[in-house]
């Protein structure tokens, strides 16, 4: 065996088929029951609940390059949000994708005129020239950049923060300008969609690219020795050389490198016999008004998140894990109260007649990418030893992916 992966995760696949494809034998070994990391999706009583309120933002150049759009059968949000604030909700939108939207977009009170002018050249700058250079430019917080570019603190609180916190796992909007830079250059490439089977469809189809028996599931890692992986149920498995495509907490537990700290997130999903609105937008909270950033209705995008006549809700609850008074994570349901009150100022007494389904709490969500940010970290550690992940790279997908492909490289280097 050439290559043996730890990890069965988007980072761990692309780098066994970039193997498969420069001809290098491999094997990935997954703890769970099924390949994906943190990209899963459970069925729960006929509903389909991602691991967590995720997208996949089709501009992703090495998403394009690895992925089968049409197969996934990807369903796409509209570009812009539904945005509560003053007690009711406004719409905006991309008037340079969706012209229709230029009016209504222009006349909600979110933001002065002047700030979606200044969001307008926003994106005009950030998606001048390659992509690459945005991430060589000037670094500081995500919140820095918006307040030196001129933005009121008004647009700051009612659309950056909900909408960019929710996807940076970021409320406080610490994370790095250049990162945020990337996003918004994707966001305003592309689409920002879900397969429509669920997120989980996109690990299969990456594990489906592979020759048969390169995964092997339920096979947990207990140590490394040398090229030796020593699994939890007494087999070792040898290999010229190791990649660890774990999450970053247990990658530094396999390979003793420093740690890497985690945002966590959250997300509670509700059923509902009839959708609070039709329209495949993510409902954004631009008043603070709960622990929800965003809320979506995955059902308007595809009537295979659930059953037929019920609705599937998502609200992502970005940051720190909610704990107690003293000091322990709560059981899943109080959060849910907690969102569920903050939903009904929103949607009414509807809400009331919902039913959770699930809470999910991620400990180690995203890797924390706050500035200086330097997204290309070494994937090799030494001639057997291979480490990637979105730690190694941009925390989304396409830095899963990517560094996937950074470490088959280097390893074909060194094999020859």
């Amino acid at each position: 065996m050439d290559v043996c992966i730890v990890g069965g995760g988007l980072a761990g696949l692309a780098c066994a088929r970039e193997l498969h494809r420069a001809g290098h034998s491999s094997i990935v070994l997954e703890s769970e029951a099924t390949p994906g990391g943190r990209v899963q999706t459970d069925v729960v009583d006929g509903f389909r609940l991602d691991r967590g309120f995720q997208i996949l933002l089709t501009a992703y150049p090495e998403a394009q390059r690895v992925l089968d759009y049409g197969a996934l059968d990807l369903r796409s949000f509209e570009p812009g949000g539904r945005i509560f604030r003053d007690g009711r909700f406004y719409d905006v939108g991309d008037p340079l994708r969706r012209p229709t939207t230029a009016l209504q977009t222009l006349l909600a009170p979110i933001g002065s005129v002047s700030d979606k002018l200044r969001i307008l050249l926003l994106v005009a700058r950030v998606r001048r020239g390659p992509a690459a250079r945005l991430l060589r430019g000037p670094d500081g917080s995500t919140m820095q950049a918006l307040v030196d570019a001129g933005f009121s603190p008004r647009i700051i609180e009612s659309f950056f923060r909900p909408f960019f916190g929710g996807i940076q796992l970021d409320p406080e909007l610490e994370v790095s300008s250049r990162r945020f830079a990337i996003i918004l250059r994707m966001i305003a490439e592309g689409d920002a969609a879900v397969p429509a089977r669920g997120m989980g469809e996109i690990p299969k189809q990456l594990a489906r690219s592979l020759p048969d028996g390169t995964v092997r599931t339920r096979s947990r890692v207990e140590r490394l020795e040398g090229t030796t992986v020593r699994l939890e149920s007494g087999e070792h498995v040898r290999a010229r050389a190791v990649v660890v495509a774990t999450d970053a907490p247990s990658a530094a537990t396999l390979l003793g490198i420093p740690p890497v700290v985690m945002r966590a997130a959250s997300c509670v999903y509700f059923s509902a016999p009839t959708p609070p609105f039709d329209d495949p937008l993510i409902a954004l909270d631009g008043a603070r008004s709960g622990p929800a950033k965003n809320v979506a209705v995955l059902t308007n995008l595809s009537r295979h998140y659930a059953p037929e006549g019920q609705a599937l809700i998502v609200a992502a609850v970005p940051g720190a894990l909610c704990r107690g008074p003293d000091g322990t994570l709560d059981d899943g349901n109080s959060l849910a109260d907690d969102v569920r009150k903050q939903l009904r100022g929103w949607f009414g007494d509807e809400v009331e007649n919902w039913r959770h389904l699930r809470t999910y709490r991620i400990a180690a969500a995203h890797p924390d990418q706050r500035p200086p940010f330097d997204p290309k970290q070494p994937v090799r550690l030494n001639s057997h030893h291979y480490v990637c992940g979105d730690h190694r790279d941009t925390a989304s997908i396409q830095g899963a992916l990517y560094s996937g492909r950074r470490t088959a490289r280097a390893i074909s280097r060194d094999l020859g």
